[in-house]
């Protein structure tokens, strides 16, 4: 679905990422794994059309959206949820649910995926008057991904959506991303929590420096030596 060849992104003459190969199968999760400034981030920011690419190439099901504007991106079924939620805190929580559909003008059908996001996640239409700010951060961790949902994506990329967040709440989202993910949508996960991100992985990726050094199922890096002395420690559970 989602193909990335040979992806430079460079920062003030500093290479973030080093050209970078990688793809994302329909339908299935995939994550990507590696220390802070490794350039993890700066990949999901550079698919979705926020940071230019200084070489390489991005295809969605074929079609070259290296150069298209993240409005265009969005339109094509890319979403992303970033790095700390950043929810509209004066904005109620159906305001900013509303606002992940801006590009759509299909009315009915924007009310069944409000719907669809208050099944998934109850608290939010419990509280669906109710300030964003005012939230706890596991509830702006949701709102964030209902409101991404809310574009009806082909494509989700979740940036650390596990950051800050008590152990259980952390379950909680990752059941969500599962779940969201047997309905249908295809995920790109960045997380530190490598352990909990490689459990529900089809494909990983690790990423260091720049480049991707090793590649497998979720499973095979969960069992790699490697992998569990520079990533696992942390997070065995």
């Amino acid at each position: 679905m989602l193909k990335i060849d040979g992806l430079k992104v460079s920062y003030g003459g500093i290479e973030a990422v080093k050209g970078v190969t990688l793809k994302v199968p329909e339908r299935k999760i995939v994550t990507l794994i590696g220390a802070n400034g490794a350039g993890k981030s700066t990949t999901l920011r550079t698919i979705a059309g926020l940071v230019k690419p200084a070489a390489g190439r991005i295809h969605l099901q074929g079609e070259d959206i290296t150069a298209l504007s993240p409005d265009r991106i969005v339109s094509r079924g890319i979403t992303l949820v970033p790095e700390g939620r950043r929810v509209f805190p004066d904005l109620s929580v159906l305001e900013n649910l509303k606002i992940g559909a801006y590009l759509r003008n299909d009315k009915e059908s924007i009310e069944e995926d409000l719907q669809w996001v208050y099944r998934l996640f109850p608290r939010l239409k419990e509280r669906s008057w109710q300030a964003a700010g005012t939230l706890s951060g596991g509830e702006q961790q949701m709102l964030a991904v209902g409101r991404a949902l809310m574009s009806r994506p082909k494509l989700m990329m979740l940036d650390e959506p596990s950051l800050g967040l008590a152990p259980l709440v952390v379950r909680d989202i990752f059941t969500i991303i599962q779940e969201i993910n047997k309905q249908g949508v295809t995920i790109l996960l960045v997380e530190q929590n490598a352990n909990m991100a490689l459990k529900i992985a089809d494909l990983a990726y690790v990423l260091e420096t720049g480049n991707i050094t090793m590649t497998g199922t979720g499973a095979q890096l969960l069992a790699d030596e490697r992998v569990k002395e520079a990533y696992l420690g942390k997070h065995k559970a």
